[in-house]
């Protein structure tokens, strides 16, 4: 029998133990090098004594709680005894300098804070004094505790104690609806101060419901959670949606410990943004390359073959018997070690918060691990459309799922329509009439199209579309993609608005040039004297421009400009998501672009 729905995110929550309860296993996180487990008892007797210790420190429903952490237990312990206190949590990006965080705890009025680490807490500690609304700080590591932070494991203790005086608390967090709030995620994108998107549990509790309509995810599954929870994709995808299915989270240590943990858990689902799968397919490159020339050559036949045959499986056409053949000696030889690499288990990808190239989501397929590329939006909960393995297109976002539309404005906007739609932003209602029209229509900001299946394509930011001074209109993001192909290309930026032709700003991944440098007997005392070199501008000329197959001749960047730096999100250059703030790069190498321009 199909359980019913949940309406809220606390039906999500109290009907996910009642399916899952007898389980021994709801999470791991790693401590000391060792995987420990939570069970679904432990959870909800933690999240029962953690909402007694809110309510017993004068939190009530509409009250809102900041949650300052990297992904743990803790935090999805303090995030659903939030949602039973019927309180309002704000999710705060570990990454944000302290000037950031005080502005969203002033604007949230946060009146209690959740802080991980001492790092964290001592952010906090620094802004106090701008953030009078903020009454007790509760910090997750016991080291971190200090005269104005209570450590967790305390408060949990005093929740403990109190949780007699509150027997009804799983009913009271029941009375929660689904037009009610359930928190407040402060989006800043790449213009403008930060707003607060506010998320009902309808808008969530119906995007968990509709986009397990189309993917298959189940009590068999495992993920690794690394993308931030503080962000709506991780929350909804790797929190809410891998709970409800009865999915073991498996809490990864951090972004750098990914490769190994996904050896360690083997999971079979896993979420995750372009950036890691351009990683991983670089570092998979490096790895051919240096085998040598014979094994470099087998690499790319393979890859040839197993694209050919991506090209005909993902849209369910019929394989060649000669095709078929190939394509098990490629997995033999190149394409399973691929798989293997990750775990051996992987079902798919999800992939989200950024375009995914073609040619990236055509090489995962074909070595066996689909990356089902989706779409949305912090505003809405936030997945408008997505791939599956019923109805999938290389390079599109998918169908919309069910219950929500889509469709595409005059000028080439992307609207969308349906219960996962934002209320709106906190005290911003000016700013939630030109995004919310009367109808419902939500307008994303982004530019794309429909093809004639229904697939949706999205060509980039609509703030982001360059136009040369030619008249000729590019999108940046693709082409930044196809650029961080190169294992010789960390992260990278394109501008060229109303220039007679566009740049790329390229910060180089340092190991890889200092690396090649060396084998070339190239000298130099810094990073700075590298950059001079004008053999590494060549080399690094070379590298980037043969990331760019099937570019118009306009869209392709005509120089390069090196940087010793990435952009950081302490001088404002990308927001926490690491989307790049074009406009303040710009301003920050003013003189080395108007230099460029002028050679």
């Amino acid at each position: 029998m199909t359980p019913p729905s949940p309406r809220t995110l606390n039906d999500l929550f109290f009907d996910g133990l009642a399916r899952h309860g007898q389980r021994p296993v709801v999470m791991r996180h790693k401590r000391e090098g060792k995987w420990l487990e939570i069970s679904y008892a432990t959870l909800r007797a933690r999240v029962q004594a953690v909402s007694a210790a809110l309510r017993e420190a004068g939190i009530a429903a509409g009250d809102r709680v900041a949650i300052l952490s990297e992904n743990r237990p803790e935090w999805a312990i303090a995030d659903y005894a939030c949602l039973a206190t019927r309180a309002i949590s704000v999710p705060l990006y570990p990454t944000l300098p302290a000037g950031q965080l005080a502005y969203i705890l002033r604007d949230s009025g946060a009146r209690l804070a959740f802080a991980s680490t001492a790092a964290q807490a001592a952010k906090l500690r620094e802004i106090r004094a701008e953030v009078p609304a903020l009454e007790r700080v509760i910090v997750f590591d016991a080291d971190a505790a200090h005269d104005d932070a209570t450590p967790f494991g305390r408060f949990e203790a005093e929740g403990h104690a109190a949780a007699g005086v509150y027997p009804g608390w799983e009913s009271e967090a029941r009375l929660a609806t689904a037009m009610d709030l359930a928190t407040l995620i402060y989006t800043s994108g790449t213009t403008g101060e930060p707003k607060g998107v506010m998320l009902t549990h309808g808008n969530i509790a119906s995007n968990v419901v509709d986009s397990l309509r189309v993917l298959q995810i189940g009590e068999t599954d495992e993920c690794l959670s690394f993308l931030p929870l503080s962000h709506i994709f991780e929350r909804m995808v790797g929190h809410y949606l891998m709970f409800w299915t009865g999915t073991i989270i498996n809490y990864a240590t951090n972004i750098g410990t990914v490769p190994q943990e996904l050896l360690e858990r083997r999971p079979t689902v896993v979420a995750s943004v372009p950036r890691l799968y351009e990683k991983i397919h670089a570092r998979i490159v490096d790895t051919a390359q240096r085998g040598g020339a014979a094994r470099y050559a087998i690499f790319r036949w393979a890859r040839r073959v197993g694209e050919e045959w991506a090209e005909l499986h993902v849209e369910h056409k019929p394989i060649p018997a000669s095709l078929a053949w190939r394509k098990r000696v490629a997995d033999a030889l190149v394409l399973g070690k691929v798989r293997d690499r990750m775990g051996g288990r992987i079902r798919f990808f999800v992939s989200g918060g950024a375009p995914l190239s073609r040619d990236l989501a055509r090489f995962f397929y074909a070595s066996g691990l689909p990356i089902l590329q989706g779409y949305g939006l912090t505003e809405t909960s936030p997945v408008i459309s997505v791939n599956t393995f019923a109805h999938h297109r290389l390079g599109s976002v998918g169908h919309p799922i069910p219950n929500v539309e889509v469709r595409i404005a005059p000028d080439g906007e992307i609207l969308s329509r349906g219960p996962n739609v934002m209320a709106g932003y906190f005290n911003k209602p000016e700013a939630t009439a030109e995004v919310l029209d009367a109808d419902g229509w939500f307008h994303t900001g982004d530019i794309g199209r429909l093809d004639a299946d229904g697939f949706l394509f999205i060509t980039d930011r609509k703030k982001d579309l360059i136009v040369t001074a030619g008249g000729k209109n590019i999108a940046p993001q693709p082409i930044e993609g196809m650029a961080k192909g190169s294992k010789f290309v960390s992260n990278c930026c394109m501008l060229g608005d109303r220039r007679k032709y566009p740049i790329l700003l390229v910060v180089p991944d340092f190991d890889q040039l200092r690396a090649w440098a060396d084998a070339k007997g190239l000298r130099y005392a810094d990073v700075d004297d590298l950059l001079r070199l004008p053999e590494v501008h060549q080399k690094m000329d070379r590298e980037v421009k043969r990331q760019f197959r099937d570019l118009a001749q306009y869209e392709i960047p005509k120089r390069l400009l090196l940087l010793r730096e990435d952009f950081s999100i302490e001088r404002g250059e990308v927001t926490p998501k690491l989307s790049v703030r074009r406009r303040v790069v710009e301003e920050r190498y003013h003189d080395q672009i108007e230099a460029l321009y002028a050679e």
